[in-house]
């Protein structure tokens, strides 16, 4: 199922909302007002699944220089009351990433926004940011008495600006600004707090001391479920029993593994999966089919499977492929990564399963889309188009489009065309690669990604390598 905010794939929105290359054609081709229109939704309403890693700001930014399209928009949603209350970066982040972008192109308007966000949003750090990358000195001095107006000079003030100083993702402003004697003072006692909070964290130590028995371990390992039910301490449980368990303490770690506690029986299931132990196999496959286990233990069960490298692992993941619950998907996304061409099958079964249950944005679909890629096998190909066109994840449409390029031999002629748009660097570059160039249209952009300043550095490269080096002007 599509969220709800996603339009239709075959939709101009739709289009623009996943980052596809053909909403950047489809947009150049419909009535400017139309296009606009779109592209403001796109950009003021967040589309992304993952908007930490999913690309949209520079696709988003280039079409604003192709239709040559106004900020008012923009600037509208940055100061709109809702700024206020609430303030997560998800509001306005892809904003001002899209200013950032048209800032780098020339476009002095985006700096000035951005300027004007950064002295008065609540989204300040972000926009702070962008003018890092891209304003002068001159322009960020401007914003400094503003931004530091935000810290009153009281113990709370000083201890948030400090905090703010050491956890800056860009320094620039910071650096500039403590070199003015107005500030100077201020800043480096900032800087100086941030640098002894980072050494008192790390003299907190918490967790195992030397010393401690199997035992010991695995009563820490509960405590921390008792006491904090998201810390999951199981994992740093089943690292400490790689440091004190010995031969002799085989049979209690079993014991543990098949009747303890949830947290020391999943601490216990990483550990003895790490060392390939021959019985963990069946303790893991008896956790998860127990009606009685927890969710947290079938979840750290699974895992466990899933960091398993040895060839029984392997070969139990093809006993365990066709069942339908969760162990059936991670023995299939085993399968995807590390079987051969005997288990072709199993995983074209398991993406048509998954895309048929549980729709085109299933999170199973990563690693079983490699998998029949990595595996060449060529009649998953439609239901890799279906992916494709489908997926709201700009990320997945990229692993798709990889497999097609392995499995397609329409891809480069097709997918591989309007990929050289596509909003993830990665889709662009694979386009590059395999884009057939009878099309007009691919010479242009090819020559276009070649010449643009903001163009990841992996893409200008796999352009160039589509020419001979006596073709100039690329």
């Amino acid at each position: 199922m599509f969220d709800p905010d996603i339009a239709p794939s075959g939709t101009l929105l739709g289009l623009l909302q996943r980052g596809r290359g053909d909403g950047t054609l489809h947009a150049l081709a419909a009535p400017r007002a139309e296009a606009l229109a779109a592209l403001n939704d796109s950009v003021l309403r967040d589309p992304r699944r993952d908007w930490q890693v999913e690309n949209r700001s520079l696709y988003y930014a280039r079409l604003y220089m192709q239709l040559d399209g106004g900020l008012e928009e923009i600037e509208r949603h940055l100061f709109h009351p809702d700024d206020l209350v609430d303030t997560g970066e998800e509001r306005t982040g892809l904003a001002l990433a899209v200013l950032g972008h048209l800032a780098a192109y020339g476009r002095d308007a985006a700096r000035l926004l951005l300027r004007s966000y950064a002295a008065a949003g609540s989204n300040w750090r972000w926009a702070l940011d962008e003018l890092a990358l891209r304003d002068d000195d001159a322009g960020l001095m401007t914003l400094a008495p503003a931004v530091l107006a935000r810290f009153p000079e009281t113990q709370e003030g000083e201890a948030e600006l400090a905090a703010a100083v050491r956890d800056a993702f860009e320094p620039r402003p910071w650096r500039l600004w403590a070199e003015d004697p107005r500030y100077g003072a201020r800043l480096a006692a900032a800087g100086e707090q941030g640098s002894f909070d980072r050494w008192q964290r790390q003299l907190r130590p918490r967790g195992p001391r030397p010393g401690w028995s199997v035992a010991e371990v695995l009563k820490w390992a509960q405590q921390g479920l008792d006491l904090e039910p998201e810390e999951h301490r199981h994992l740093a449980a089943a690292r400490c029993l790689g440091a004190v368990a010995g031969p002799e303490d085989h049979p209690e770690l079993l014991r543990a593994a098949r009747t303890g506690p949830d947290a020391a029986r999943a601490a216990t299931l990483h550990h003895l999966a790490e060392r390939g132990d021959p019985d963990v196999l069946d303790l893991i496959e008896d956790a998860v089919a127990c009606p009685l286990s927890s969710e947290p233990l079938v979840s750290a069960a699974v895992a466990a499977f899933e960091r398993m490298r040895s060839v029984a692992a392997v070969e139990r993941a093809r006993v365990w492929a066709p069942r339908t619950d969760r162990l059936g998907a991670s023995a299939a996304a085993m399968l995807a990564r590390r079987g051969g061409r005997r288990d072709a099958d199993l995983v074209l079964a398991a993406l048509r399963r998954t895309v048929r249950e549980e729709g085109p944005d299933a999170a199973g679909l990563w690693e079983l889309v490699d998998g029949v890629g990595r595996l060449g096998v060529g009649c998953a190909a439609p239901v890799l188009r279906h992916i494709y066109r489908e997926t709201s994840s700009s990320h997945l449409r990229g692993r798709a489009a990889g497999a097609l390029a392995a499995t397609d031999p329409g891809f480069a002629a097709g997918f591989a065309v309007e990929c050289l748009w596509d909003c993830e660097e990665t889709t662009r570059e694979l386009a590059a690669r395999h884009a057939a160039t009878g099309d007009d249209r691919v010479v242009e952009q090819l020559r276009r990604l070649a010449a643009d300043p903001a163009e990841e550095d992996e893409v200008q490269t796999a352009v160039r390598s589509r020419f001979g080096p006596e073709v100039t002007g690329i």
